[in-house]
């Protein structure tokens, strides 16, 4: 019996041009009505996760920032880690030297400068990736002249390289550089910094162990290699058609890509095969 569902956004339930579909929209509130607690796990900010949570009409904790903000509101937080004031500037003097796009994600806005990288996608992304009335983003020139008269501390950052050679010379300053941060390598160029320990693993550890649920009872759903070790951890892991072969291999289950609507598809394999939490609870005596 699964009690938690742990769904990734972007590619997963979201289609490719970023709109949710009424048929998942339907399928999550199937689960939720069978007593299914249901999160977002994803690398959005928090205000953009809300933005989807609240159209698909869930109340509870999300799992943002790759982990590094877990709660139901700003305000209402179940944990919380950030990159110092000092780590990001140095990070960020480090990252100047590169032809690289930088976006420093803070809770409330993100900050980014003018840096252009050849990487069409790259754009795509900076533009596209928040709604500017929930999340508002500012570019300028030198972000590192900026983070002297206004420090600051964010729970993750993003960084474009359009070439992969730059980003890997990058990651190994960093590495030897800096203390207490990890570096998650996504498609395409993308690099996101975290304070240390921080994954939608750690994050979804820390939401069971709140929950009193255990891995086991989960289900994760998800596209992209930093849902992998979620994947591969939960009771039920699923990969979507679209997702790298990296993540097919350590599924129990792949099911149709976001295109073809694989969330809703895979809930009507599985779940309606479960009856509703406070039946079975009843039925067993608990």
């Amino acid at each position: 019996m699964y009690k938690l569902l742990a769904l990734n956004i972007d590619g997963t339930i979201l289609k490719n041009n970023g709109r949710l579909s009424r048929e998942t929209k339907e399928a999550v509130d199937y689960v939720r009505k069978k007593g299914v607690y249901v999160t977002l796990m994803t690398s959005r900010n928090f205000l953009s996760a809300r933005k989807v949570a609240k159209a698909l009409r869930l109340d509870g904790m999300l799992i943002t920032f790759q982990g590094a903000l877990i709660g139901k509101s700003l305000d209402h937080r179940l944990f919380a880690a950030v990159i110092p004031e000092e780590r990001t500037f140095n990070i960020v003097q480090i990252l100047e030297n590169f032809p690289c796009n930088i976006r420093l994600m803070h809770e409330r806005y993100s900050l980014g400068n003018r840096k252009k990288v050849k990487r069409n996608l790259v754009v795509q992304t900076v533009l596209s990736s928040s709604d500017p009335f929930f999340y508002p983003t500012q570019f300028v020139d030198s972000l590192g002249d900026v983070l002297i008269d206004e420090p600051m501390a964010v729970p993750k950052i993003d960084v474009y390289f359009a070439d992969d050679a730059e980003r890997e010379e990058a990651a190994r300053l960093l590495a030897s550089a800096i203390p207490s941060i990890d570096m998650i390598m996504q498609s395409e160029g993308k690099m996101e910094i975290v304070p240390q320990g921080v994954s939608k693993l750690a994050g979804l550890r820390r939401l069971t162990q709140h929950l009193g649920i255990s891995l086991k009872e989960t289900v994760v759903i998800g596209d992209g290699l930093d849902d992998l070790p979620a994947i591969e951890a939960a009771g039920l892991g699923v990969a979507m058609g679209n997702a790298p072969l990296e993540v097919k291999r350590v599924a129990d289950w792949v099911t149709r890509s976001n295109e073809q609507l694989g969330v809703a598809y895979m809930v009507k394999e599985h779940f309606r095969k479960q009856q509703r939490i406070e039946f079975l609870q009843k039925l067993k005596g608990w």
